[in-house]
């Protein structure tokens, strides 16, 4: 799988991954000590949704155009209206041409006492990161692997933080790299969070890891715990576009279970493509 995101930039991957994102951050707001957010492939930061490689390949409108047009209900509202204001406050009027990637969403939640390190080894896309947080003394774009960053900045001095481990899938042993990646870091830092993006194009990979993850969380002292959300807007056919995509998240905040349970049933609508999505929320077993 080729992931280059700016073709797939605010599709319903994004869409789930950054409603969590969100709600994770404003979880590690309710302490007031500083937490840090360490994004290992963080691409370039901001996506025009009218450019080439977004039109050609459409994703973002039966992504994100389609849940900026839904309505909610009053429970789930003011759980994505924080995700919402945020792609709308790097978009003027009601037309959708830009997409935040992860470290400006990131950016966005933190608080003076909050700090941002980003990893970006592809120069086009790290040039535009670096573009895009100019003269900004809360965030650090750095030109690493991010594999390595994973271990050289765990655990972070603040002691609180999270995580983000979304690499490209360009690799054929990423899911591997993925579960021995995170094992390092975990064993470094059991008490911070950590999110995990993976597509699921292949169950058996995608159970291998939810395994492997889960597995390494419940042998920590202390013991992490594990929360496994998987969704699909479709039946994933063989040799076709991403149609499902999952989250693997450790240590996540006593809410957030409770919170998806409340979002996800309303995406799935929006988001199916040729009938509703589905979604499953469980505790992967270790």
């Amino acid at each position: 799988m080729n992931y280059r995101h700016a073709f797939h930039a605010g599709n319903f991957a994004d869409v789930l991954k950054h409603i969590v994102l969100t709600r994770i951050l404003l979880y590690l707001q309710e302490k007031p000590a500083g937490f840090r957010v360490i994004d290992t492939h963080a691409g370039g930061g901001r996506y025009d949704l009218t450019g080439d490689e977004a039109q050609r390949s459409g994703e973002w409108k039966s992504g994100i155009a389609r849940i900026v047009q839904a309505r909610f209900s009053d429970k789930a509202l003011p759980l994505v209206s924080p995700y919402l204001d945020i792609v709308r406050a790097f978009n003027a009027g009601a037309e959708l041409k830009a997409y935040p990637g992860s470290p400006l969403i990131a950016r966005a939640l933190l608080r003076p006492q909050d700090r941002l390190t980003a990893c970006e080894l592809e120069p086009g896309a790290r040039k535009d990161l670096i573009d895009a947080l100019r003269r900004d003394t809360q965030a650090r774009v750095v030109d690493l692997d991010g594999w390595m960053a994973l271990t050289a900045f765990v655990p972070p001095k603040e002691r609180r933080g999270l995580v983000l481990i979304d690499p490209p899938f360009e690799a054929s042993d990423e899911f591997e790299q993925l579960a021995t990646g995170f094992r390092a870091a975990f064993e470094k830092w059991p008490t911070g969070s950590y999110l995990l993006w993976y597509p699921v194009k292949s169950r058996r990979a995608a159970d291998t890891l939810a395994r492997e993850v889960a597995q390494a969380a419940a042998l920590a002292r202390p013991a992490g715990k594990c929360l496994r959300l998987e969704f699909s807007v479709a039946p994933q056919e063989a040799g076709g576009p991403l149609a499902s995509t999952g989250l693997l998240i450790v240590n996540p905040p006593w809410t957030l279970q409770g919170e998806l349970k409340t979002i996800l049933p309303e995406l799935e609508k929006p988001l199916g493509q040729g009938g509703a999505g589905r979604f499953r929320l469980e505790i992967p077993k270790s």
